[in-house]
């Protein structure tokens, strides 16, 4: 008799559930679909290891945007389950509450609107100081009986300040504490979600230190894929699905999962904490360096005329910034004169959010910090306009050289002066 095949052939009849071009689904039990689940799951562990979570509150989606929609309508979602007996008609006193800030991602603010405008929800936007960062105390002196949710993110993806979470949390706590609100599904409760996808590349992401309940990233902002996120559910979160299908991701997010995008994000979570310190401290000593370039400018450059008139403006607290965090104001330029002339001269840049770079509008982060020091109107006209100030955000990554800061000065003097006739 012949020897048998050691290698056993592989015959693949599951098509319908997945084609295998790519690879096998990870929610059937046959060794090939087993084999995609503990990638799945190893995935899950790692990163649930670096925020200190629970393999099991660690939810994968298709990015910042989709975790943060899941956590904030998920948590409003659970509400009107629960209170659905009341029917439509709630006083405003029972109404679910939600607190935000008037700088977050629009993914959380056109969420909070939508909640507004469907009569979902009550929301109130807590106005940042004129240095960009939240005071935690306004967040308290705003929670009430019907709080339900408090989204503040960690850091601002426009002007990079960082926001004080874990105050924020403290605060929270002792709110529940003096009201003895058990943080248990069959009670009231006020959660804490924090939108985290501009620092988790920076700063500490133990989500037990700083308090959240729900945070969320993704996978684009960490060198990692486009179109994965995370969003992390603390155990006793009563979360609500938002879509509707299968059981999938504990239930909370239907759909077949992405083996592939999830495995990458694990594996850019755990390359960026590991070189975090170094990076940190790296970009630190370059963030100041552009910065003593523009703002201690004493030669006789175009950049160092515009300073001495007081028309260069950074946008944001000088210290509790992010590492890689430069915005700063032109003023009377039009920020988007000034992407298009930088990128002439192959710099890249931005004027604002890139979720919002089609609209013809300014930076609203710009005029929320600009409304909180009173920006006095120019005489004979009305009060500038975020887009007519010009802002402009340049943020630093792993390839960011001390010869690419140089070029960049070189450059923004000279369309200074080149500008200056147009705009004196």
């Amino acid at each position: 008799m012949g020897k048998s095949n050691s290698k056993k052939k592989k015959i693949y009849l599951d098509y319908a559930s997945s084609s295998l071009i790519g690879s096998a689904n990870p929610g059937v039990i046959h060794e090939l679909g087993i084999k995609e689940k503990n990638k799945l799951e190893n995935a899950r562990a790692v990163i649930a290891k670096i925020l200190n979570a629970n393999t099991n509150e660690v939810i994968f989606t298709s990015g910042a945007t989709e975790s943060n929609n899941l956590a904030i309508q998920g948590i409003i979602s659970y509400f009107w389950e629960r209170y659905s007996h009341l029917g439509a008609k709630l006083s405003s006193e029972k109404m679910p509450h939600i607190i935000t800030t008037n700088i977050e991602h629009s993914s959380v603010l056109e969420t909070c609107k939508h909640l507004e405008k469907t009569k979902q929800a009550e929301v109130t936007y807590i106005k940042v100081e004129k240095n960009g960062i939240i005071d935690s105390k306004k967040i308290s002196k705003a929670l009430k009986s019907n709080t339900v949710l408090v989204s503040v993110m960690y850091a601002n993806n426009e002007i990079g300040t960082i926001q004080p979470i874990e105050e924020i949390a403290k605060e929270i706590r002792h709110f529940k504490k003096i009201n003895n609100i058990k943080n248990l599904p069959t009670g009231r409760q006020v959660f804490f979600h924090t939108d985290a996808t501009q620092a988790v590349n920076y700063l500490p992401i133990n989500v037990c230190k700083l308090g959240v309940d729900l945070l969320t990233f993704n996978g684009a902002k960490i060198y990692g894929p486009k179109g994965v996120g995370i969003l992390y559910v603390k155990r006793n979160t009563p979360i609500r699905k938002i879509m509707f299908g299968g059981d999938q991701e504990f239930g909370l997010r239907p759909g077949t999962e992405n083996v592939a995008l999830a495995v990458s994000i694990s594996k850019a979570f755990q390359m960026t904490e590991n070189m975090k310190k170094k990076e940190v401290k790296r970009l630190i000593k370059l963030r100041d360096y552009f910065l003593n370039k523009i703002f201690k400018n004493t030669s006789k450059s175009a950049i160092a005329e515009n300073l001495v008139n007081n028309k260069i403006i950074l946008n944001g607290d000088l210290k509790n910034r992010l590492p890689n965090n430069i915005n700063i104001t032109f003023t009377k330029i039009p920020s988007d004169l000034l992407v298009i002339e930088l990128s002439a001269r192959g710099i890249m840049t931005s004027s604002k959010s890139a979720c919002k770079s089609n609209s013809k509008n300014g930076s609203y982060v710009i005029d929320a910090i600009r409304s909180a020091e009173a920006l006095l109107p120019p005489a004979g006209g009305s009060k500038a306009s975020a887009e007519e100030i010009g802002s402009l955000r340049f943020s630093l990554g792993r390839d960011t050289t001390k010869a690419d800061i140089d070029y960049t000065i070189k450059a923004l003097s000279e369309i200074l002066h080149k500008l200056k006739k147009w705009y004196n």
